[in-house]
């Protein structure tokens, strides 16, 4: 093979290395989407799960038949929720292209197993749920039953009571006190057979009392006691098996809880692994990329003779393939960031400018703040990923179009955690800046922030910049909750909230590069 066709083919070589350098950061990007969508199926499944488990102690508390239907339906809802995301694991045998290359997440030995113990004991809770539906609707009918029948025992008793008085008898008055005695035992204190036999038979000693005149109203007494005494009875044993039934579900829900935060573990383990083996493949191929130019560069230098500008030429051009291979790296590294920032906005229904915004908004900021232009390219390039922790966030709660209850506001407010745990594993430099950008850009600079509660500078600046880039894009557009606030409104807010919600000196530094700011919004528009 001559030189010239040597060349040739080491270039086709190199063109062959790019090429297979784009397609493993095409497969890295497609294979942290389907993690993302993997973990948010998973967190629904959690979030389900808990409103089960919450059902079924609004059904121990139930007073009436409709109050049962009515959780009943809800119980099925959320139970015909849960099995349609375990499906989506079941159902998903579809081979695609891509799974060629790489296996899907939820097809791993150990998530796989972890799905299916939740999916076998996700139906002995349905199992239980019905036990206690039937064991519930005979609580409330024997309660009603015992509420309609009480009163004519104290009747009955008082009846007895008043035949004793005038009697006078001191036999009769220690039977009576028993009858009372043994009567509270049995329907408030023990409830049980024991004490209701006891009773029964103080009751039947009436008769035996010269009561003979009255044995209609003694055996109608004895008739009533030893009703609602059975009632009492029953009611006991059916609260001690809703006991057991109600402790073996949260049982249930707890492994089950366990099991799920395990599976997102592995999940993160599982991508953190396939990342870094991508990176290391891509850092092989370039190294050997490297080496052959090298290789070529010598024996094209010892078997042709050229000038030296023309071996200068050919050399560069290789170093520029090479640069550009590294540009290429580095720009898909920054578009993963930026579309998994954008996957959080868009679950929110939120425009995919407005992470565009916030980029721009938080490197001026930092620029005129006093950070290297380095180090706010670096901001820039994180401050996208500020929301990433809503993919966890169940659909209910994100684009809900009003205010949030107390229990969904909690569950809303652990995006920012959320966000920081997908991110804090990361050696990298832009990954550890968005984690910090992810926990922090909650906090506010009087302490009464989230999700720590941190106060002025112990809030990290890369925090403090976004939140007020984050508020400030956020204000100025329409969300499903709301419509965008005109901006004299936004700037009186800011006002208010210096030195409470937002740094005084980046407030300052707003209100001092104001025309910028706009201009940024201008030229983003959605």
């Amino acid at each position: 093979m001559n030189i010239k066709k040597k060349v040739k083919f080491s270039f086709l070589i190199i063109i062959f290395s790019i090429i297979v350098i784009f397609m493993i950061n095409s497969l890295t990007l497609y294979q942290v989407k389907e993690n993302n969508e993997t973990k948010s199926n998973i967190s629904n499944l959690v979030y389900t799960q808990h409103k089960m488990n919450s059902l079924v102690k609004d059904l121990l508390n139930t007073k009436t038949i409709n109050e049962i239907k009515k959780i009943k339906n809800d119980f099925v809802s959320f139970e015909l929720q849960f099995e349609e995301i375990l499906d989506i694991f079941k159902n998903d045998t579809t081979k695609d292209f891509i799974d060629n290359f790489i296996k899907d997440i939820h097809k791993y030995d150990e998530i796989k197993i972890n799905l299916e113990k939740i999916s076998k004991s996700e139906k002995t809770i349905e199992k239980y749920f019905d036990e206690i539906i039937k064991i519930q609707t005979k609580k409330i009918e024997l309660t009603n039953l015992f509420a309609k029948k009480y009163p004519n025992e104290n009747l009955q008793r008082n009846k007895i009571e008043r035949i004793i008085e005038k009697r006078k008898d001191i036999k009769s008055y220690k039977t009576l006190s028993n009858i009372k005695y043994y009567s509270k035992e049995t329907l408030f204190q023990h409830k049980n057979s024991r004490y209701l036999n006891k009773w029964l038979k103080e009751i039947e000693k009436l008769n035996e009392l010269s009561f003979i005149d009255n044995n209609h109203l003694v055996n109608e007494y004895y008739k009533t006691a030893k009703m609602i005494g059975l009632y009492s009875i029953q009611l006991n044993e059916i609260k001690n098996k809703e006991l057991f039934l109600e402790n073996e579900i949260f049982s249930i829900v707890d492994k089950n809880t366990k099991l799920l935060n395990e599976t997102k573990n592995n999940i993160d383990r599982l991508s953190e692994s396939f990342i870094d083996k991508f990176y290391y493949t891509v850092l092989f191929i370039l190294v050997l990329t490297v080496l052959f130019i090298l290789i070529l560069s010598i024996k094209v230098n010892k078997n042709v003779v050229m000038s030296f500008e023309q071996i200068e030429d050919e050399v560069n051009k290789g170093l520029e393939e090479i640069r550009s291979l590294n540009n290429e790296i580095e720009n898909t590294q920054k578009e993963v960031v930026f579309t998994m920032g954008s996957i959080g906005e868009s679950r929110s229904k939120e425009t995919g400018n407005h992470v565009k915004r916030v980029a721009e908004y938080s490197k001026l900021l930092a620029l005129k703040y006093g950070l290297g232009k380095k180090e706010a390219e670096l901001l820039k390039q994180a401050s996208p990923m500020h929301d990433i922790g809503k993919v966890a966030i169940p659909d209910s709660i994100l684009n809900k179009p009003g205010r949030f209850d107390d229990n969904e506001r909690k569950i809303m407010n652990t995006h920012a955690k959320l966000g920081y745990d997908m991110l804090k594993h990361s050696p990298r430099p832009l990954l550890r800046t968005a984690a910090i950008v992810s926990l922090q850009h909650h906090e506010k600079w009087d302490g009464t922030g989230y999700p720590n509660g941190l106060k002025g500078e112990e809030i990290h600046i890369y925090g403090r910049i976004t939140a007020l880039a984050d508020v400030f894009d956020a204000l100025g557009s329409d969300r499903c909750y709301k419509k965008a606030w005109e901006d004299e409104k936004i700037f009186k807010l800011f006002k208010e909230e210096k030195a409470k919600h937002f740094d005084p000196k980046l407030i300052d530094i707003f209100f001092d590069n104001l025309d910028d700011f706009l201009k940024i919004r201008d030229t983003f528009k959605d």
